[in-house]
């Protein structure tokens, strides 16, 4: 395992010991090339000023504009950055797993690789998970972004999220936050679910707080959020409710609609026999008759449904976990 040095308290300053990392920083890099190097130096200077002992992870996501060759070539210069390189671009869910696999500290942070997150404010993250949290997300409350196609959608989303999560916090899109590493181990990553991560959290049964953190307007290339991605929020944000609800048991909500709608066919069937049999009324061009008829099928298949989910849910919570992401190479420092 790799390992950094802090300074060890009964030798003063010029004493050090071998330790394992305390944190991780990861960040997903998507065609950034031009803030990396800035970042790369912001993480240190904020980190050995606290002397504490760290590693930075930095993931490319199959950039294109020469990102994955300077954290190839920085990689191998310094003992701090390992570069994961992804094969190809599976989006930034899959970037942060990654680079969740390959943390190696005690406390993961995460933060965008555009220069907008400021690592100075890192320390103070640590200090408040240190009161006893599990995680701790950061609050933009100075937003340096756009009005319209970002600052006002971003406010009815974190609304519209913490309504169906029950975890009200100001700022779900924020990507500076802080978790003990034992919990995002417990938590496997899909489709948009890095932005949820404070609802998976909650659902981990995470003590969660939130801080008011710096934010910078973007200097280099163009933000990679758009209003595009609305669809796929929202379709997780579906996901979420259901898994904070009903993961581990699917039958409960199947089950049910399954079996009122059966009883709902059985019923207009019943009424509809005694039509045919007690008052010997034609019923064969009723589209009541369709009606129970389709009822009772839907019912047999939600109900159906609730018993495949039950074998699903003990099938996720029972297997071992598989990666959704290809690494093509992980460099690191030969001294390491």
């Amino acid at each position: 395992m790799s390992t950094s040095f802090v300074p060890e308290g009964s030798q003063g300053i010029s004493g050090f010991r071998p330790v394992q990392f305390k944190v991780s920083v990861v960040v997903p890099i998507y065609n950034e090339v031009e803030s990396i190097p800035r970042l790369v130096e912001a993480i240190a200077t904020a980190l050995q000023d606290q002397r504490i002992a760290y590693e930075t992870i930095c993931v490319d996501d199959g950039s294109k504009d020469g990102s994955a060759e300077l954290l190839k070539k920085l990689a191998q210069d310094r003992t701090d950055l390992r570069a994961v390189l992804l094969r190809r671009n599976y989006g930034q869910t899959a970037a942060m797993a990654a680079g969740f696999h390959h943390a190696m500290g005690q406390v993961i942070i995460t933060l965008d690789g555009d220069l907008q997150n400021d690592p100075s404010d890192i320390p103070l993250l640590l200090e408040k998970l240190d009161e006893g949290y599990d995680m701790v997300s950061g609050w933009r409350k100075q937003r340096q972004d756009d009005m319209f196609t970002r600052l006002i959608p971003s406010k009815i989303a974190n609304w519209l999220i913490g309504k169906v999560t029950g975890v009200n916090i100001h700022d779900y899109g924020c990507s500076l936050k802080a978790y003990r590493a034992e919990l995002v181990m417990d938590m496997n990553l899909y489709g948009e679910l890095h932005r949820f991560l404070p609802a998976l959290a909650y659902i981990e049964g995470a003590k969660i707080a939130e801080m008011p953190v710096i934010h910078h307007a973007r200097q280099f290339g163009r933000s990679k959020y758009g209003l595009g991605r609305t669809f796929r929020v929202l379709m997780d944000l579906f996901t979420i409710f259901f898994m904070k609800k009903f993961l581990t048991r699917p039958m409960h909500v199947f089950g049910l609609f399954g079996l009122l709608a059966m009883l709902l066919g059985v019923g207009v069937g019943g009424y509809l026999t005694f039509l045919k049999l007690g008052l010997g009324q034609s019923i064969g061009d009723r589209p009541l008759l369709i009606l129970a008829v389709v009822l009772f099928l839907t019912g047999v298949q939600l109900f159906s449904f609730g018993l495949l989910g039950e074998l699903l849910m003990r099938t996720y919570h029972e297997s071992q976990n598989r990666p959704i992401y290809r690494v093509r190479e992980v460099i690191e420092s030969e001294s390491n």
